[in-house]
């Protein structure tokens, strides 16, 4: 089992930045990747960023250029976002994919953009 705790959520203004950071406990050893996905209201939970255990980073194209994923270790990543745009409001789950097996959520936590 894989506990994930996000926070730094908030409001922010368009234009704007904001931290997000991903603390995992748990059976978190071996090869895995952790990243986020975000869910917009009214909207399927999409693929935003993610990071594995070899340094190996994926962005969506609309986060590209704006956001970058870090990791400390194992068991920490963190998202810096930058020039943030009305359609980057959502709530950003922190996801944890293990080698082999279910991949693991956190809960969320909301981002607000204001415009």
């Amino acid at each position: 089992q894989v506990q994930l705790v996000e926070s730094g959520g908030g409001l922010v203004q368009a234009g704007g930045s904001l931290n997000l950071s991903c603390s995992a406990s748990g059976n978190t050893g071996g090869y895995n990747a952790m990243g986020w996905y975000r869910q917009a209201p009214g909207d399927r939970r999409k693929f935003t960023t993610t990071i594995d255990t070899n340094g190996e980073i994926y962005y969506s194209d609309s986060v590209k250029g704006r956001f970058t994923i870090s990791r400390d270790g194992m068991n920490s990543v963190h998202l810096q976002m930058k020039s943030l745009k009305a359609e980057d409001a959502a709530v950003y789950f922190c996801e944890f994919a293990p080698e082999t097996g279910a991949d693991y959520w956190g809960k969320g936590t909301q981002v607000t953009v204001s415009s």
